[in-house]
């Protein structure tokens, strides 16, 4: 049990830096006079998705009446998430906003 509250520890102190880290990013490459557009988009995604964690972790744990392989299988968003942050290209956005903002100026 002790094993749970310290995973769950490092996984909060984690998960709450990168999502400051991804709000203040998600800023940088929002084009001038749209953040309520943009914003309102992200949390529609970060909320509106959260409910496939649970639903995993809910359908594993019926199948195989288990706790371990329903944790586990959580790892399934980690690993997709990995496989497609490689393809974000960050300069792009920032270099797309900053254009957008200068062809609206």
């Amino acid at each position: 049990m002790l094993e749970f509250f310290i995973l769950g520890a490092c996984i909060a102190i984690v998960l709450g830096g990168s999502q400051t880290i991804s709000r203040s990013l998600y800023a940088q490459i929002i084009p001038a006079g749209k953040p309520a557009e943009y914003y309102s988009f992200y949390e529609i995604s970060d909320k509106g998705t959260s409910w496939f964690g649970l639903l995993l972790f809910g359908l594993v744990n019926q199948l195989t009446g288990s706790l371990r392989p329903a944790i586990l299988s959580l790892i399934f968003f980690f690993v997709v998430g990995l496989i497609l942050l490689p393809f974000v290209n960050v300069k792009k956005a920032m270099e797309a906003a900053w254009a957008f903002e200068a062809k609206s100026a």
